[in-house]
């Protein structure tokens, strides 16, 4: 929007400008099932994870990657804390990681691993935000709020802590706020930590056209549309048997859709 200030100092809207695009989700909690901008006007959206402390949740990276699809806005993974691969007591498994970034560039989408403790190692992250608007979503813990400290030290923003006894991060950053990045080289909004990224305002039979690795594979089905579910001649299933599909995507997907039957008969009722 636009504003007039007054001369009391207060302001006044006087203009609403369009709406490029907007980032939304299936709220949770008390309003479960109402959708939730999160925010808009976005030139790229990035789901922070960390390699432990909290773990990986390639669950919530999917969502979050189908909701950005369905948008239409880039989308892509920080992968925060990557110093704890070489800690034997942080539970990190180079050979998970390493599965997990060959996987999601396969797919189309960036994958920036770094590390907020190492010299240079948030440098990566600076080099695709310069210039753009962009969005910062994860996890309480995964290292949302160290990295725009690592990326723009001017802002010394306050960081939690990871719990010792869940593993998890506890709440710093209580709602979106967006920061310039120094030198007028762009923006980024960094979100509230969060538990669930729930999908929502998709028809189920249409949530496998945001899947990159089931595109090519829908003319074979042997129905149209499928589900990828239940049919039989799915050309999808058949994929993920022969291991041409990784099945952690698949079982992410059969969860989206129970979600989206689960709002469509809601919404019936």
């Amino acid at each position: 929007v636009r504003l007039g200030r007054e001369a009391d100092g207060t302001a006044t809207i006087e203009e609403v400008l369009p709406r490029e695009n907007a980032l939304s989700r299936r709220a949770a909690g008390r309003k479960a099932g109402i959708e939730q901008i999160i925010a808009a006007n976005l030139d790229h959206a990035w789901v922070v994870q960390s390699v432990a402390m909290p773990r990986l949740n390639p669950g919530l990276v999917d969502r979050f990657l189908v909701t950005c699809a369905r948008d239409e806005i880039a989308a892509g993974i920080v992968l925060n804390k990557i110093d704890l691969l070489d800690d034997e007591d942080s539970g990190a498994s180079l050979v998970e990681i390493e599965w997990f970034i060959d996987l999601y560039t396969s797919l189309g989408y960036p994958v920036v691993p770094v590390s907020t403790l190492e010299d240079g190692g948030a440098e990566p992250l600076g080099e695709v935000l310069a210039g753009r608007t962009s969005l910062f979503t994860g996890a309480s813990g995964v290292g949302k709020t160290s990295l725009l400290n690592a990326v723009a030290p001017g802002m010394d923003l306050r960081v939690g802590e990871v719990s010792d006894r869940t593993l998890k991060g506890k709440h710093t950053t209580t709602f979106a706020t967006m920061y310039p990045l120094p030198g007028a080289a762009g923006f980024v909004i960094d979100t509230p930590g969060i538990r669930e990224f729930g999908v929502t305002s998709l028809e189920p039979h249409d949530l496998g056209h945001y899947f990159p690795e089931f595109e090519a594979l829908l003319p074979d089905c042997r129905f149209a549309p499928c589900t990828h579910d239940h049919e039989p001649g799915c050309a999808v299933k058949e994929a993920v048997n022969e291991e041409l599909v990784a099945l952690s995507r698949y079982q992410s997907y059969l969860s989206m859709l129970e979600g989206l039957r689960d709002e469509a008969t809601d919404v019936g009722r």
